[in-house]
């Protein structure tokens, strides 16, 4: 019987040790006393608080010393690591951690910017819902490079009392933006909020063209974009400060709305709604919904760049992020939200019962670059 159970203990340790021969026992060890500079969005009180949370419980269960590093868009940490590869520095980077999808992780992947893959050697990638797309990154594969955290969807925030039917697709926005000029608007790309907001307006008067799909030719970009920037002169005409001026982000749009002074904000979180009425950031009354032809929706993932100074640490604030305590706590509608990753027999509270509406694919990533950058030639000035 001693011998089974060995044998058992040593199978076990076998399925669940990362490669390069660790156990993950060993990685927490390694991991005791390093400090993880996590690269993330800092525009939500909800989401800073989180992590203040994950810091709190990283310390004290790992000695692992989280400090959360707020940019306003990845691509600036790109960019970071671009230069450090530039500069062969091959250990001691600067980032330890990031959060991302999309454009970004095509970019860190094709540049070969990211360590890995680590995702399954994580003991809670077993927690996983792997009918998501965890594998795939805006159509491109993830190939363990990161770990998927949470799913987002891009939806609209209106105060039903004021706004009792709102818009139910793009061509109804305009004709309400024209018959009630002023009152409605999106953030400024490259804000990830105000890209998705052309993203799905794209999307709808193509009728979701096959095309977005593949990587973005000059060729079809300005025959298949034409009705995008036809929409864009009439609704800026008519939007809020005459579309000269933009919202920076989520944040600002949800505090326009409280102001009352725009009757539609914008998430990539369909429970944001809640934990910002929970924080007095909204009224009551208040709800998020998705346009009829459903959401643009995407998985958001956590990596390490190839050259992290605490890649150990790295592994145990992910794998802990990952936990259905650190899930369940993330998807709480009066914390954050964010729907889980996680099947759902595994999270408790209300993370079991959060929000999310029909789905619309992401375009693959090269159009995200090419919309932006047109968007600001026309726009930007």
């Amino acid at each position: 019987m001693k011998k089974l159970l060995t044998t058992l203990g040593i199978l076990a340790t076998a399925i669940s040790a990362p490669s390069f021969g660790e156990t993950w026992q060993q990685v927490e060890q390694q991991a005791q006393g390093q400090d993880v500079y996590f690269h993330a969005w800092g525009g939500s009180q909800e989401i800073n608080r989180y992590i203040q949370w994950a810091e709190q419980e990283l310390k004290s269960r790992y000695n692992v010393t989280l400090h959360h590093v707020k940019v306003s868009d990845i691509a600036e940490t790109t960019a970071r690591l671009l230069a450090e590869k530039a500069a062969r520095k091959e250990n001691g980077g600067s980032v330890d951690m990031v959060w991302i999808n999309g454009e970004n992780f095509k970019s860190m992947k094709e540049n070969q910017l990211l360590f890995g893959p680590f995702v399954e050697q994580l003991p809670s990638w077993e927690y996983v819902d792997k009918s998501l797309p965890v594998t795939v990154d805006f159509s491109v594969p993830t190939d363990g490079l990161e770990a998927p955290w949470g799913v987002g969807q891009f939806v609209f925030i209106h105060d039903k009392l004021k706004l009792n039917n709102p818009p139910e697709s793009f061509s109804e926005m305009l004709s309400y933006a024209k018959a009630f000029p002023n009152r409605l608007t999106y953030p400024r790309p490259p804000e990830f909020h105000g890209t998705s907001f052309i993203k799905s307006l794209l999307i709808e008067l193509t009728n979701n063209d096959p095309a977005l799909q593949q990587p973005v030719s000059p060729e079809n970009f300005a025959l298949i974009t034409k009705p995008l920037w036809d929409y864009l002169d009439q609704f800026h005409n008519v939007a809020w400060r005459g579309g000269k001026q933009f919202p920076a982000g989520t944040a600002e749009t949800v505090q326009l709305l409280d102001d009352g002074q725009i009757d539609l904000a914008v998430t990539f979180n369909p429970n944001a709604v809640y934990s910002a009425q929970a924080n007095g950031n909204l009224a009551e009354t208040t709800q998020a919904y998705a346009l009829n032809n459903g959401a643009l929706s995407n998985i958001h993932f956590l990596a390490i760049p190839w050259n992290a100074n605490a890649k150990a640490g790295a592994k145990v604030a992910i794998n802990f992020l990952l936990s259905p305590e650190a899930q369940s706590r993330k998807g709480d509608i009066n914390i954050w939200g964010d729907p889980s990753v996680l099947s759902n027999q595994y999270l408790t509270g209300s993370a079991q019962n959060t929000q999310q509406f029909k789905s619309i694919a992401e375009p693959h990533p090269s159009w995200q670059t090419a919309l932006e950058k047109e968007w600001l030639k026309r726009y930007g000035s």
